[in-house]
């Protein structure tokens, strides 16, 4: 896992294809930039199983890239040992974050701290939208939402 001292978040949202593996891209080059790789780890998933082992949406990848982040990501579904090892884990929607907690609730030793992305926007927009039925506009406003989110998320959480 990581190293001592080394903080962790999971992101999270239904299909881990679109708006998670974004927001961990976004936070990886965050980290990256602030030469603070070596303090954070960062992984994505999903609270379903759908699209368990493939790529981000080539829309994701496309907002992505045009914005100088590769991905290499695979979705996966969140586990149980998500919830005891990873410091925080930042999702969504509402829907997301009921899924999830009622997940840590079978979790003895559950330690991360569970919340929406958007509660650390410092434009108060909570829910980040799921742009799979939208166009490409809607991918690059979850990008400027993810962009600000883990920008004040990596600041609070220092």
């Amino acid at each position: 896992m990581a190293e001592p001292g080394c903080k962790s978040v999971l992101f999270v949202c239904l299909g881990n294809i679109c708006r998670s593996p974004i927001a961990e891209a976004v936070f990886r080059k965050l980290v990256t930039e602030q030469k603070l790789s070596d303090y954070w780890l960062a992984d994505s998933g999903t609270v379903s199983d759908w699209n368990v082992g493939r790529s981000p949406d080539p829309r994701a990848v496309s907002c992505l890239r045009n914005h100088g982040i590769n991905t290499a990501h695979k979705a996966r579904q969140v586990t149980k040992e998500d919830f005891a090892t990873f410091d925080y884990i930042l999702c969504m929607d509402e829907s997301n974050l009921r899924d999830l907690t009622r997940k840590s609730n079978q979790i003895k030793n559950c330690k991360a701290k569970i919340e929406l992305l958007g509660s650390y926007d410092p434009q108060k927009q909570m829910i980040i939208q799921d742009p799979y039925y939208g166009d490409e506009s809607d991918f690059e406003t979850v990008y400027q939402q993810c962009l600000r989110c883990c920008r004040a998320f990596l600041e609070e959480a220092r």
